[in-house]
């Protein structure tokens, strides 16, 4: 099977807290995932989106099986990421 991965990094010295409020905000939506010290995922139905809290960054990767989940999935955490970091300005930059 062909995996499609984008990595989006967003600057911010909050790193682990908005990690794992993304994490917990979509494990309440019964969805599979964890959070461990500065790394977790969430298992979603167009794929898998992995996060690891840096000193300076949120670093995000998401991986699925088209282009179109990609991009879908981008939006998805960067939208959640983007309104939880609404007082820090938060945007993402996607490679």
């Amino acid at each position: 099977m062909t995996e499609f991965t984008s990595v989006g990094r967003s600057a911010t010295d909050r790193a682990s807290r908005y990690g794992s409020q993304l994490v917990k905000h979509f494990t309440h939506k019964d969805l599979e995932g964890s959070w461990e010290d500065t790394r977790g995922f969430v298992r979603f139905s167009l794929g898998l989106a992995e996060f690891e809290a840096s000193s300076d960054a949120l670093v995000m990767r998401v991986v699925c099986s088209s282009e179109e989940d990609v991009a879908r999935l981008q939006d998805v955490v960067e939208r959640h990421l983007v309104r939880f970091g609404t007082r820090d300005e938060l945007t993402v930059t996607w490679s």
